[in-house]
């Protein structure tokens, strides 16, 4: 009998991606803590379709998978990042937002930032969920029916869903670090400490845990 395969961390990749958003989570993720990785899993691009997208940066991705070939058994969680264009087209990127519903149904953790939480509260998915994003307006905009559920945090954590606003990378990564549990309590805050307070002694701490 084949051994299960390991689950990913799926990160969806769009046009106009913020670079920003995810990066600090896919790195630290993807090249865990030392030199056996501790706390490590593979990180898996997923596109809409096969074709290269352009981030924020100007960087050229080409995605591992499309939407229609991923498979939410073999996902640790699903990372939706921030883009102009889940505002200026809200339509192209649904799918995707769909695709974090089933997720969120099967149990299996979603984490979104920025304009990507947008693209939740129009889904629906964020009306009986707690949450934040940028702002509050921001997300009125949408129409959702979820202003209650709204709670002013950089990043908020309610069963498998992370959210963040835009100016929150570090925190959002944090958060879906922890959902994660990839990493110790003590080696995450050191990782915290270390990355956004610039706690030169929290490297040390890193270094004992890994």
């Amino acid at each position: 009998m084949s051994a299960e395969p390991t689950p990913s961390l799926h990160l969806a990749v769009y046009d106009r991606m913020a670079d920003w958003h995810y990066g600090h989570t896919v790195a630290q993720v993807r090249e865990g803590l030392g030199p056996h990785r501790t706390g490590s899993l593979p990180v898996v691009t997923v596109g809409l379709t096969g074709a290269p997208v352009t981030t924020a940066g100007g960087l050229t991705v080409l995605p591992d998978l499309t939407l229609p070939q991923f498979k939410p058994s073999t996902s640790a969680m699903l990372l939706l990042p921030g883009s102009p264009d889940w505002d200026d087209d809200p339509e192209s990127l649904a799918p995707l937002a769909s695709a974090a519903g089933i997720l969120l149904d099967a149990g299996i953790p979603v984490a979104a930032i920025g304009g990507a939480t947008a693209g939740l509260a129009r889904e629906g998915l964020l009306d009986h969920r707690d949450h934040t994003s940028s702002a509050p307006d921001y997300l009125l905009g949408t129409g959702y029916a979820g202003s209650h559920r709204y709670r002013e945090e950089l990043t908020v954590t309610d069963g498998d869903l992370v959210t963040a606003g835009a100016s929150a990378p570090v925190e959002f990564a944090r958060a879906a670090l922890a959902r994660l549990g990839l990493l110790s309590p003590r080696a995450l805050d050191a990782w915290y400490r270390l990355h956004a307070l610039h706690d030169t002694d929290a490297y040390l701490t890193l270094l004992e845990e890994a």
